[in-house]
């Protein structure tokens, strides 16, 4: 597989998941094919290291493909559609979820993955896989904000409110969001393995790596409009920065059990070749992070150095440590 094809088939997997699964996560995993790319694309990796994302990205897509792919810039069957209306269908969906807090940024995370895609390739697909993508963001309508939370139940997230004393700073260009997000990474203490912490921390950074995308994509108003939901989950996640072992945790959540367990430390960083020498193709749903947190968190880096200096240390517990 060539590496421009983790972009058709990723667009793929996320028009076809809604229609084929009756749900919104199998489109995750075509996210994560088109994170591999860009992460492959944008950063300075060896030819090796480079290679080792394209080889796992590939057997993922593999794995939800059947071994079969999009078939380049073929349109499904269906009608041609263009990249400025397939755009418009998509931010028309978008436009209804994305002054709220949806299963943790994810209509804004699919979107913005789908829009960097289609400008990469120029456009893509038929009208009824645009389509799909569309009923993919639309099917977020009036979602629970997440289902796992320390500190907080789903109905107490739905009902937070920004307040003076948060402190949240004035953000008004990526750069800027970069920094906020990088020095709340920063500000971590324990890091545990648990959909509550490590993976909403994951996703605090595509999140907010989407916004910022579609900033840079020509969409300044869904990145401003979506700042708000954004900052809520910052705060709830801000009653786990100081966490010891030991502490008497208030977890609500249907998959993490208590106690929960520290993050394990990875020695290596997805820039380097090791990282890729572990086969992650049998962890199933986190074989998706591997890609997509990367890919975020290097994005964010890129925007600001100084403040992601500091956050580098803690993204070593966020990914997966290779014998995980």
């Amino acid at each position: 597989m060539k590496d421009i094809e983790l972009l058709y088939n990723g667009l793929s997997i996320i028009a076809s998941s809604k229609a084929q699964t009756g749900d919104h996560w199998e489109a995750h995993f075509g996210a994560a094919a088109i994170a591999g790319y860009f992460f492959v694309r944008d950063n300075d990796l060896s030819g090796e290291t480079g290679a080792g994302v394209t080889r796992q990205a590939t057997a993922m897509v593999n794995r939800y493909l059947g071994g079969t792919d999009a078939g380049g810039n073929a349109a499904g069957g269906g009608t041609g559609i263009g990249l400025q209306e397939a755009e418009s269908l998509i931010l028309a969906e978008l436009d209804k979820t994305i002054d709220g807090l949806h299963w943790v940024g994810h209509p804004v995370i699919y979107s913005a993955i789908s829009l960097l895609a289609l400008h990469e390739l120029g456009g893509w697909g038929s009208e009824e896989e645009a389509a799909g993508i569309a009923a993919l963001i639309r099917s977020f309508e009036r979602t629970i904000p997440g289902r796992s939370w320390i500190g907080y139940s789903t109905s107490e997230v739905k009902r937070v409110q920004l307040e003076e004393e948060d402190r949240i700073p004035d953000i008004h260009h990526p750069d800027q969001l970069s920094k906020f997000i990088l020095g709340e990474l920063a500000a971590c203490q324990t890091i545990y393995r648990a959909e509550a912490h490590h993976d909403l921390l994951g996703h605090m950074l595509t999140y907010s790596d989407a916004l910022n995308l579609l900033y840079d994509l020509g969409h300044g108003d869904f990145f401003r409009r979506g700042l708000t939901p954004l900052f809520k989950m910052v705060k709830v996640l801000r009653a786990s920065r100081s966490l010891h072992p030991g502490d008497d945790l208030r977890v609500f959540s249907p998959v993490d059990r208590l106690p929960l367990s520290e993050c394990k430390r990875s020695v290596w960083l997805p820039t380097e070749l090791e990282y890729w020498s572990f086969d992650y193709s049998g962890i199933d749903w986190d074989f998706g992070h591997v890609f997509k947190f990367p890919f975020s968190f290097y994005n964010h880096l890129k925007r600001d150095l100084i403040a992601g200096a500091g956050a580098i240390e803690h993204f070593r517990y966020i990914i997966l440590a290779p014998d995980q």
